[in-house]
């Protein structure tokens, strides 16, 4: 009896052994499955940005800053209602645009340039030149050229106002062709072309608004 029974039990136990290897494979390759995606979605949220992006944000940042702060200037000190309204536009447009560029530095782990500095971290943006601002760059101010702003009035705020806009678009729309060339970033890439859409109409109309001051 003993003899007629152990051959039933060895194969039993080789069976239950089976279902065992079996299920642990079967983890196996579920756990496997799912960390693929994981990584997969790891890597794309690390972002396409490249150094051109950052060179661009990074010195946008202040150029936008500028315009934001000359845009303030011009309530108090002009009374052309067309001017007015321009400024107001540049200062609420451009002031979110500053807003979601610094997001998009502390998300890529860049430096956010500090309130007050300069374009000394725009890397290829050197080679511009629109006149005396900053070395050139970007169509920035210098400080002499804001002091004189601070202290115009009337008609002679409006032209300088309009001058000086214009030359601080003009950098605007290069960086953001310099950018639309040797950026990867989709955000970055999109922002670059709204600022060159909006800031050459702006260009536009303050060539208009200068005729007739």
């Amino acid at each position: 009896m003993n003899t007629t029974l152990r051959p039933a039990r060895l194969l039993a136990g080789i069976a239950a052994a089976g279902l065992i290897l079996t299920g642990c494979a079967s983890g196996a390759d579920t756990s496997a499955g799912s960390s693929a995606p994981g990584s997969s979605s790891e890597s794309t949220a690390q972002g396409e940005q490249n150094d051109a992006d950052v060179t661009f944000v990074q010195g946008m940042i202040p150029h936008h800053r500028q315009a934001v702060e000359m845009a303030g200037l011009a309530a108090g000190r002009s009374e052309n209602p067309e001017l007015l309204d321009l400024a107001a536009r540049i200062g609420s447009g451009q002031q979110p645009e500053i807003d979601t560029m610094t997001g998009w530095l502390q998300e890529w782990g860049a430096e956010v340039p500090a309130e007050g500095s300069d374009m000394a971290g725009m890397g290829g943006m050197e080679g511009m030149d629109h006149g005396g601002g900053m070395g050139g760059m970007g169509g920035m101010m210098s400080p002499e050229q804001m002091r004189g702003l601070e202290q115009a009035t009337g008609a002679a705020f409006d032209r300088m106002f309009l001058e000086m806009m214009t030359e601080h678009h003009t950098g605007a729309v290069e960086m953001a062709q310099v950018e639309l060339q040797d950026g990867a970033d989709p955000d970055a890439l999109a922002l670059a072309q709204t600022i060159i859409d909006t800031q050459q109409a702006e260009i536009s109309e303050m060539e208009t608004l200068l005729q007739q001051v």
